[in-house]
């Protein structure tokens, strides 16, 4: 190996007596080393070891040199983490061979990024970092030589210039004998080694870089394209899947609240326009759900109209809700070490403890290295011990998510109430990178663990490595509803208020396929729900998993419609002509007066088998947008607030000034105030664009 097991100086005195403490402590090293590497030889080298590298970390603090521990290290290519000890000592290994991005986290002290560091097999690297206290958005960094396979860097703040710094770069280069290169040669090799952006030469021509971190670097979203218009001739079935999650528009306040626009495909309008609840009547009869349709002229292109379809789910009254067997699966890897995740998790279910009733229990499974149950399955009458449980977790190590999962479901299977309600909460950023690691192999795994009759709900928490689209494609499969707690008033909504719509499934498997009548329809276009469209042939298929409805969950969707009066074209499907037969012709049209009929499907939660509901829309002049309902004009200005978020093609005339109209006259009833937020981010955005237009 290049470079032995020692901790580097930070601060190195160069006195003889040290030197030569330092080279018998080497001979030592190397004597010690020789005979571990003959035994190695002898009894055969671990193919994994002698394959990878190491990484070692000496993280200090500036400029005294004390040790710094509980700071997060973490490779942002392999996602592997760890955290320093008391000595300030974190070992990163099993790493494959490469170049890597090292990121270094600790509160108080900013967040700091190199990129290039060198890992070789068989070798250990070793980096001494300095970090100084009371960090914000700017943070500089200064690269020293690799020396010894060492890459000393000191980070500090500077927001006027490199001078502020340059003192203590001066009397480090002379103490360490001026290992420091100091010519402007040098400071080219290093810019070419580490890569980061270039900044100013201090006097002493060591380099300094500025570094700007960006909140979303590292977060990982579906791509999603927008629904076009179908003819209804040719294409008069539109299948969907419902769609309870609510993460999207959490996670899009979380962005506007930090002055940043959201990335296009972290905005999924139908959670946008689903986070608010409607006004739609109760269920009466044996259906476990309403359907309600209302049709007026489109806000945002005159031409056209807008059919909203929302579905109302039977509330059940708190007291009245099913005894319930739940388990908390918490993510304490590395990565949740900030406020706003692990912390906020611990104050989330602290809420939700507080509501659970006698008959209800709670088993609690962590997970970073590896899973472990860290409170079987008890009472809710014990509030005290559980919420002790939870107080007592700290984050660190790597991320077995997938091995979190499956002891979660075993502990759910083994408490389980055929005549409850079973349910995994997992809470994490979703950033998995031990065991079963990739979206296919937990989406495969959720498939098979959603037979089991056990449910899941997802909490996501924090920022720059969220792995929303994972999150959201294991809550899909695993028969479950996804919501991202952006702080800890969403955490109330999630579990407190809205606890039956988030816990209590009532209807799985939940399918919409509307039928247009072509006679009154040219073409339609679903907003949003791009992820969860189905096939025609899907709607009857029991066998293909659709979305669960809670307790009390509403249900939105909206679809620009067309008239067939129109002279406007609707691309038509295109094929070539078939070769070995002759395509077959148009079915006649029928006269009915009627525009659409929505079927929908479901299944009660231990059933196999679906059950159908009907609702047909007659055909009618088609009123003023100004005249339609509360829910038609608010899911309108929130779906259309979504499409300029998305920069969509199909935002036509609308505008944030038309948009804030709209929904500022549709509130109606607005208790919890969501309605009177969502207008205050439509300003809040407004500033963005207006600070953006004028750089």
């Amino acid at each position: 190996m290049k470079a032995q097991h020692f901790t580097p100086k930070l601060f190195p005195q160069h006195s003889s007596n040290s030197t030569q403490s330092e080279t018998l402590t080497r001979a030592s090293s190397g004597l010690i080393f020789t005979l571990f590497a003959l035994c190695m030889l002898y009894i055969g080298v671990p193919p994994v070891l002698a394959q990878t590298g190491a990484l070692q970390l000496s993280v200090h603090i500036a400029p005294t040199g004390s040790p710094l521990k509980k700071a997060y290290v973490r490779l942002l290519e392999t996602n592997q983490l760890a955290i320093t000890d008391a000595n300030g000592i974190a070992w990163i290994r099993r790493i494959a061979p490469g170049s890597y991005t090292v990121e270094v986290k600790r509160k108080g002290f900013g967040t700091q990024r190199f990129t290039t560091v060198a890992i070789d097999a068989g070798d250990t690297t070793l980096i001494a970092i300095a970090l100084v206290s009371g960090l914000t958005d700017t943070i500089c960094a200064t690269a020293y030589a690799k020396t010894d396979n060492i890459s000393r860097f000191a980070i500090s703040e500077t927001n006027e210039s490199s001078a502020d710094y340059a003192p203590i770069e001066k009397r480090r280069a002379n103490e360490s004998g001026g290992s420091v290169v100091a010519n402007r040669g040098s400071v080219t090799e290093r810019q070419q080694i580490l890569r980061l952006t270039p900044g100013v030469i201090s006097d002493d021509a060591t380099m300094v870089r500025r570094y700007m971190p960006n909140p979303a670097s590292n977060e990982e979203y579906h791509k999603l394209n927008d629904n076009e218009y179908l003819a209804a001739r040719t294409n008069p079935l539109s299948t969907f899947s419902i769609d309870v999650d609510v993460a999207s528009y959490a996670n899009i306040r979380r962005f506007l609240t930090a002055n940043s626009a959201p990335p296009i495909d972290a905005v999924r309008i139908e959670e946008m326009v689903n986070y608010f609840k409607y006004d739609y009547p109760q269920p009466t009869g044996k259906d476990p759900c309403t359907i309600t349709t209302e049709v007026a002229a489109c806000p945002w292109n005159s031409a056209h109209s807008i059919i909203g379809i929302g579905v109302q789910a039977r509330e059940i009254a708190k007291q009245d809700l099913p005894p319930s067997n739940l388990v908390f699966l918490i993510d304490v890897s590395g990565s949740m070490m900030p406020d706003n995740k692990l912390p906020l998790l611990k104050r989330a279910f602290r809420l939700l403890v507080k509501e659970l009733r006698a008959q209800d229990h709670v088993a609690i499974v962590v997970y970073a290295g590896n899973a472990g149950l860290v409170l079987p399955s008890t009472s809710g009458t014990q509030k005290e011990k559980i919420i002790s449980t939870l107080e007592h977790l700290e984050a660190g190590g790597s991320t077995a998510g997938g091995e979190g999962i499956l002891l979660a479901y075993k502990i759910a299977k083994e408490n389980f109430n055929a005549n409850g309600n079973n349910r995994v909460i997992l809470a994490t950023d979703g950033d998995f990178n031990v065991g079963l690691t990739g979206e296919g192999d937990l989406v495969r795994m959720m498939e098979e663990k959603r037979k089991e009759g056990v449910f899941l709900s997802i909490l996501g928490v924090g920022e720059e490595n969220l792995k929303d689209s994972r999150m959201e494609q294991i809550a899909d499969q695993g028969n479950g509803n996804y919501a991202y707690l952006d702080n800890i008033l969403e955490a109330e909504k999630v579990l407190v208020t809205q606890m039956g719509g988030t816990l209590y499934t009532i209807a799985k498997d939940v399918k919409i396929q509307v039928e247009f009548n072509p006679t009154k329809v040219k073409g339609y276009r679903l907003i949003g729900y791009e992820d969860r469209m189905l096939a025609k042939e899907d709607f009857n298929n029991d066998q293909k998993d659709a979305g669960e409805l809670g307790s009390g969950h509403t249900v939105t969707a909206l679809y620009e419609l067309i008239p067939a009066s129109s002279k406007e074209e609707v691309p038509q499907s295109s094929v070539d002509s078939l070769k070995y037969q002759k395509p077959e012709a148009l079915p006649t049209v029928s006269t009915s007066n009627e525009l659409l009929t929505v079927k929908l499907r479901y299944k009660d939660p231990k059933d196999t088998v679906s059950k159908l509901m009907e609702h047909v829309v007659a055909s009618a002049d088609v009123a003023n947008i100004n005249a339609a309902s509360d829910n038609l004009r608010f899911s309108c200005a929130v779906a259309s607030f979504g499409m300029l978020l998305r920069n969509s093609e199909f935002k036509g005339d609308a505008t944030l000034s038309s948009i804030k109209a709209l929904a500022d006259g549709a509130r109606g009833r607005d208790a919890e105030g969501y309605r009177a937020e969502f207008i205050q981010m439509l300003k809040r955005y407004e500033l963005i664009q207006s600070e953006a237009a004028a750089k």
